[in-house]
């Protein structure tokens, strides 16, 4: 897959590709962070989903969200409900350990575009991208 974000048109500077990730736990926003920016997306961090939601308040906009499930303050469910609530129509990806099938549907339902287990992996965001810009309008 070609770098997301990386080079330019004929008519100027291609836009970055941007992305929030949201979790609480240190590493695995290390994690993905390094994932993301080795393949040229341009990152932000949340610790939690108040963060992710105030940050879209704000007025940041991002291409795609990363959001974990579990975490304090306002969980991932309450978040990406809120985001959607707020109109938000970015990508949202759900990033996961749980095993719980219900929580797992709930979170889905709030409003993902796609449902992941933790870690993420270059291959899983490669597939993940190209997901998301096939069902691109």
């Amino acid at each position: 897959m070609s770098h997301v974000g990386k080079g330019s048109s004929s008519k100027g500077t291609k836009k970055p590709f941007t992305a929030l990730i949201v979790d609480d736990n240190s590493l695995i926003r290390k994690m993905h962070e390094s994932i993301l920016k080795s393949i040229g997306i341009t990152t932000q961090i949340a610790h939690n989903g108040k963060e992710a939601v105030d940050i879209f308040r704000s007025g940041a906009n991002f291409d795609i969200v990363f959001m974990d499930m579990e975490m304090p303050i306002m969980n991932g469910i309450e978040a990406t409900k809120e985001l959607r609530a707020m109109g938000m129509v970015c990508k949202i990806v759900g990033v996961t350990s749980c095993e719980n099938t219900d929580e797992k549907e709930a979170f889905k339902q709030a409003g993902l575009d796609i449902l992941h287990e933790k870690p993420l992996t270059l291959t899983k965001v490669n597939s993940i991208l190209e997901q998301t810009q096939n069902s691109s309008p």
